[in-house]
C-alpha cells in the first residue's frame, strides 16, 4: 500500500500543465488551460486543466480527475505504473 501522504506531496509537486500537455496540446484560457477532449470527439475546446487545483474536467464528456487519473486513462496505465511515471520527472 503507498502512503496517502506521499501521493498527496507527489501531486502537489508535479505540475499537471506540464503533464497533460505532453499528450494533448493544451491552449492558455485566462488561470486555466484547455484543449479539444482527448476522451470523446469534439470540435470546440470543453476540456480544462486548472493548474491552481491540480485538476482536469471536461464539460462536455464529464471526464474529470487530477494528473493520476489522467496517465491511468490517457496512457492506460495502471495506478501504480502513473505514480511511478511522475515520480520519475
Amino acid at each position: 500500500m503507498i502512503p496517502q501522504d506521499f501521493i498527496q506531496a507527489l501531486l502537489g509537486r508535479v505540475d499537471i500543465v506540464d503533464v497533460i500537455d505532453r499528450h494533448v496540446k493544451l491552449k492558455k484560457a485566462g488561470t486555466n488551460f484547455k484543449a479539444c477532449c482527448p476522451f470523446h470527439n469534439e470540435k470546440t475546446p470543453s476540456f480544462n486543466v486548472s493548474p491552481n487545483l491540480g485538476i482536469y474536467k471536461c464539460f462536455g464528456c464529464g471526464e474529470a480527475g487530477d494528473a493520476i487519473t489522467f496517465l491511468t486513462k490517457h496512457e492506460h496505465l495502471s495506478y501504480v505504473e502513473a505514480l511511478r511515471w511522475l515520480a520519475k520527472r
